[in-house]
């Protein structure tokens, strides 16, 4: 890839590679769902949803507990987690609301994962993602 970017001007090449991010003007980094193949190969903690669940989760909504399929264990809470079809598809990413323990005791419309990004952002967000 950089070797087809050095055929490109200075001027006209935004970068070489993935985009991970982007910083704000407050100095804080946002993550972008362009690092998800990467968040996937390392993530400490995963959780799988359940087919009628993904759609919700693409369209922008928090994941529920009637949609968790699996959690690696002892997932504590108010982390970060990178989400998967059944299939092993990485999804998206998102924050834990509860931790593991605490999620065998909640009622099936409770929400378990704060959504943070997926993969349907390529289509909602595209002019802006780049």
């Amino acid at each position: 890839m950089m070797r087809m970017a050095v055929s490109v001007g200075r001027d006209q090449l935004g970068s070489v590679g993935v985009c991970f991010g982007k910083f704000t003007k407050s100095g804080k980094f946002t993550l972008h769902i362009t690092a998800l193949d990467h968040l996937a190969q390392y993530a400490q903690h995963k959780i799988w949803i359940k087919p009628n669940g993904e759609m919700p989760f693409l369209y922008g909504n928090h994941i529920v507990k009637a949609h968790l399929g699996r959690i690696t264990d002892d997932t504590p809470e108010h982390t970060g987690a990178v989400i998967f079809s059944m299939s092993d598809a990485p999804l998206g990413f998102g924050v834990t609301a509860r931790s593991t323990m605490d999620m065998k005791r909640l009622q099936p419309t409770d929400i378990i994962v704060f959504h943070q990004a997926d993969v349907g952002e390529y289509l909602r967000a595209e002019d802006t993602l780049f």
